[in-house]
């Protein structure tokens, strides 16, 4: 699974082409998941999400997905679980001080938002702490509702 995360860290361009293409796609089907009802497609669309995200970027399932902003890095790797930047810790290497055989996950971040255009200015921007009520949920479904909800 590790080298498959950095896989997706070094494609990060093509990752993030792909994402936002299947984010228009999951909007534009709204019409039937409200037909369906969120509450009935919540378990096998967090099942789909959960290998999918899994094998490409080891997703722990925090239901907030911030890949798009972290270089295609998932923060929720960090041993520490830090969301908004490394820790003092960081090794000269850029390995993880707790882990030390494990490259920083905010390292491996920097490098993958340097692929993505405007990647180095969304990797900046403050991320909220973990909502834990969400985990396990699927972020792709919270994405839709959020992006359908909010437009008039």
């Amino acid at each position: 699974m590790y080298a498959v995360r950095l896989w997706s860290v070094r494609h990060a361009r093509g990752l993030s082409r792909f994402y936002t293409w299947f984010e228009q796609l999951l909007v534009w089907k709204t019409p039937l998941y409200r037909w369906l009802g969120y509450s009935r497609i919540e378990r096998p669309t967090a099942a789909v999400e959960r290998v999918v995200k899994g094998f490409l970027f080891d997703c722990r399932m925090c239901g907030q997905c911030v890949l798009s902003s972290t270089g295609m890095s998932c923060p929720m790797n960090c041993p520490k679980q830090l969301r908004n930047g490394p820790c003092g810790g960081v090794r000269a290497n850029g390995n993880c001080e707790v882990k030390p055989e494990m490259r920083c996950v905010w390292v491996e971040g920097f490098r993958g938002a340097e692929r993505i255009p405007g990647g180095l200015e969304k990797i900046r921007v403050v991320q909220p702490a973990v909502d834990r009520r969400l985990e396990g949920s699927s972020a792709w479904l919270r994405v839709v509702r959020e992006k359908t909800e909010t437009t008039p």
